[in-house]
């Protein structure tokens, strides 16, 4: 029975910690946007760029 002193104490900070945690994170925009980030991963990267033909430069002076 005295465990209980112990533990109803330590659980009503560790749900303190855990409802301050989850305030911060929507302060902080961590659940504004959950479908953007997932369908990032689908889109294909950006395609390498062409390569340039040569310059023809000036006739060469022998």
């Amino acid at each position: 029975m005295n465990i209980l002193l112990l533990l109803i104490p330590l659980s009503l900070v560790l749900l303190g910690a855990a409802v301050w945690a989850f305030v911060w994170a929507v302060r902080k925009g961590q659940f504004d946007d959950l479908d953007a980030p997932a369908l990032d991963v689908l889109a294909d990267d950006d395609p390498p760029p062409q390569p340039q033909p040569p310059q023809p430069g000036p006739p060469d002076a022998d």
